[in-house]
C-alpha cells in the first residue's frame, strides 16, 4: 500500500483529490493538510511514501516545503501540483529535488500512475511542460535575490525585507535595483510580474 500525505489549500479540489485517490485499491491516504507550515509535521508523523503537493500554498510555498522534505525525511517522495504550468517554476521544482511535476488539469489517472512511478524511483514530468522548459529563458537571478522579490511581491518593503532576510534597507534597496536591470524590467511592480510569469519566484 503507497501512502499519502496530500496538500491542498482549497477545500473542494482537496477533497475531490482525496475522493479520486480512494478509488484506487493501492493507495492510502493518511493525512490531508491545507497550508505549507503543515506539510513537514504531517509527513514527519505518518512517513508516507509520497507528499502530493500543491504548489501554491498559504504560509510556505510548496516548493519551500518540498526542499524541507528532502532536508529532513529524505524517504518522502515529492509530487507537485500545480496549475500553472511555468517552465521557470518547473527549474524550482528539480533545484527543490522534487520526485514529479504534473499539472492539475491533468486526467485523473494520471495522478495515480504519477504517484506509483514516482514510489518505484522515477521522476515524472509533465511532457508539455519539459518541452518548455527546456526552450525557457534560464533565471538570471540569484537565490538573494529571488528572495528579496519574493518578499517584495508579496508586499514588503525594503525595511521589513532587510529584517528578515539580515541585512540592511540600504543592500535590500540596491538588490531591488540590480534585479530590474537584469530582467530589463521598467521598475520593481514590473519585475514582479516578468519574474512571476517566468515561474522564477
Amino acid at each position: 500500500m503507497i501512502s499519502i500525505v496530500l496538500a491542498e489549500d482549497m477545500h473542494m479540489v482537496r477533497g475531490a483529490l482525496v475522493a479520486l485517490l480512494d478509488l484506487e485499491a493501492d493507495i492510502d491516504v493518511v493525512d490531508e493538510v491545507g497550508s505549507g507550515p503543515d506539510i513537514l509535521p504531517a509527513v514527519i508523523r505518518w512517513r508516507p511514501d509520497v507528499a502530493v503537493i500543491d504548489i501554491g500554498l498559504p504560509g510556505m510555498d510548496g516548493l519551500t516545503a518540498a526542499g524541507l522534505i528532502h532536508d529532513r525525511a529524505p524517504s518522502c517522495r515529492t509530487l507537485m501540483l500545480t496549475s500553472l504550468g511555468r517552465p521557470g517554476t518547473l527549474r524550482r521544482a528539480l533545484d527543490a529535488h522534487v520526485s514529479g511535476f504534473i499539472l492539475k488539469d491533468a486526467p485523473p489517472p494520471q495522478l495515480a500512475d504519477a504517484i506509483r512511478r514516482v514510489v518505484a524511483g522515477e521522476r515524472v514530468i509533465d511532457p508539455h511542460l519539459a518541452l518548455a522548459a527546456w526552450d525557457a529563458r534560464a533565471n538570471p537571478l540569484t537565490r538573494r535575490e529571488v528572495e528579496v522579490l519574493r518578499y517584495a511581491a508579496e508586499g514588503a518593503e525594503a525595511m521589513e525585507i532587510a529584517s528578515r532576510l539580515s541585512l540592511s534597507a540600504g543592500t535590500v534597496r540596491n538588490y531591488l535595483t540590480t534585479i530590474v536591470a537584469k530582467i530589463n524590467a521598467r521598475n520593481r511592480l514590473d519585475a514582479i510580474r516578468i519574474a512571476q510569469e517566468a515561474g522564477w519566484v
